[in-house]
């Protein structure tokens, strides 16, 4: 969210004619419509400025949301995201599997010929609990780093 001074804001930095805190002023000063809410808070942090003093700015209507459409896109994103993880996390064994095959497949095929065996092994799974059987023997083949999307396929992660 980025946030602006109001005209009253303005008025208000110049002639201090509303009483702020000095942490509630030092946030204050660096609200330039350029900055988000999370800049803001990040950069007065050292100063002990919380999201509570941010709000109080609001609430004396010194400063604005700049951007409320974007707020409301980043807010509909992060909605949505949470949304795909309880999704995710609620799959069947069969989702799982059909996810996750793809996957298995790839990894062992690009061992070539010393991954021949696994290749053959993870061709003949048919279902989730045995794609689970073969899932460490992918591992120890492929490795950690190339394994982690296997892994978030089939696991709830």
């Amino acid at each position: 969210m980025l946030i602006a001074k109001t005209d009253s804001g303005h008025k208000v930095m110049k002639d201090r004619s509303i009483a702020l805190t000095p942490r509630q002023r030092a946030a204050f000063i660096l609200v330039d419509g350029k900055r988000s809410l999370e800049q803001i808070l990040k950069a007065c942090a050292p100063v002990g400025v919380t999201r509570a003093d941010i709000d109080v700015l609001f609430d004396l209507k010194l400063v604005v949301d700049a951007a409320p459409d974007q707020t409301r896109v980043e807010q509909a994103q992060e909605q949505a995201a949470a949304q795909a993880v309880v999704h995710h996390k609620q799959r069947t064994p069969q989702e799982r599997y059909a996810e996750a095959y793809p996957i298995a497949t790839r990894l062992t095929s690009a061992l070539g010929l010393r991954g021949f065996r696994l290749n053959l092994a993870v061709e003949g799974v048919t279902n989730y609990e045995q794609l689970l059987v073969v899932a460490p023997r992918i591992k120890e083949a492929v490795g950690v780093e190339k394994f982690a999307p296997l892994e978030n396929a089939l696991n709830d992660r």
